[in-house]
């Protein structure tokens, strides 16, 4: 579980996790390596007929927004586990991108990357 302060994610765990450079307030003691993940999901027959009529009517695609936020959640928790393999507390200027991919663009990718530091 991650709770988001501004553009901080901290996780239970207590390693934090951030889209800056830097942790306002906390020096970093040392870089341990740049830490990546790819989190690749299909979306099923089904979210793609209820995400067209969402397209044709209007409005928000649950199924689709919910399919990418496990995308989005594994693709940290890789990231976290691969700096905390290295021996780092944090993980600092992180950039999450996501891609439809496939024939048909129904199987979404998302990737993230950042630096692991100890704090």
């Amino acid at each position: 579980m991650y709770i988001c302060i501004g553009n901080n994610y901290l996780n239970d765990k207590d390693m934090i996790l951030t889209t800056t450079p830097n942790i306002e307030g906390r020096p970093i003691r040392e870089y341990k390596g740049i830490v990546t993940s790819e989190t690749i999901i299909g979306a099923n027959f089904l979210k793609d007929i209820t995400a067209g009529l969402r397209d044709f009517f209007g409005g928000r695609s649950g199924a689709y927004e919910k399919v990418l936020l496990e995308a989005k959640s594994t693709s940290l928790r890789e990231i976290e586990d691969r700096a905390r393999a290295l021996g780092a507390n944090a993980i600092v200027g992180i950039d999450i991108d996501y891609e439809t991919i496939g024939e048909t663009n129904t199987i979404l990718m998302v990737a993230a990357s950042g630096t692991a530091v100890v704090i």
